[in-house]
């Protein structure tokens, strides 16, 4: 009798953990925002140890983008290129946020070994990456996949870049901030009088 309820028993929690997990997964794997939609707000830490929310960007474009890890070849590539094109950015009322699954140490030993001056912020639970569908594993740990977010004044999302290129992300990327941006007064050519 003892057997029969052991393997009942054994049996029920085979076809519970079956149940579940198909469940957790689905959950792991959030949709991906589309253009359109309010971007997911969030706080995370900088480099520097500040938390720094989305909303506090409102009345700018944001370029958001999530990239694997800290001091790796393609990341900082990709890193490089929007800190030598930040002066254009400023000059469009852009910032660039780059986050990963880094902590705010890591980032802040890659921002000082690369001359990075803008913000990188610090994922370690994974919800922002998990909120942004950009989520990825590497051998079974946790990294944000390279997809980046254009996020305009008003928090919309106007672009999206999955699987991006890092040699050429930063180019694409203020290409398109042109394209979405209204043209400002400094923007257009001077009225000679008559």
């Amino acid at each position: 009798m003892r057997k029969i309820a052991l393997f009942a028993f054994a049996a029920a929690a085979v076809l519970a953990v079956a149940l579940v997990t198909p469940h957790a997964n689905a959950q792991s794997e959030a949709a991906m925002p589309a253009v359109g939609q309010t971007a997911p707000g969030f706080t995370l830490p900088s480099q520097s140890g500040v938390n720094v929310s989305l909303r506090s960007f409102r009345g700018k474009y944001v370029v958001l983008y999530f990239y694997p890890k800290d001091m790796t070849p393609g990341c900082t590539i990709e890193a490089h290129n929007f800190q030598r094109d930040l002066p254009e950015y400023e000059k469009r009322n852009s910032v660039i946020l780059g986050v990963s699954e880094d902590t705010p140490d890591s980032h802040q030993q890659f921002c000082t070994k690369e001359g990075l001056t803008f913000r990188l912020l610090a994922d370690t639970r994974h919800n922002v990456a998990q909120a942004y569908g950009s989520l990825g594993d590497y051998n079974g740990a946790p990294i944000a996949n390279r997809n980046t977010f254009l996020i305009d004044p008003k928090g919309k999302i106007v672009k999206v870049w999955t699987k991006v290129n890092p040699s050429v992300h930063s180019t694409e990327v203020l290409a398109m901030v042109d394209s979405v941006r209204p043209p400002q007064a400094q923007d257009k050519p001077a009225v000679k009088p008559e």
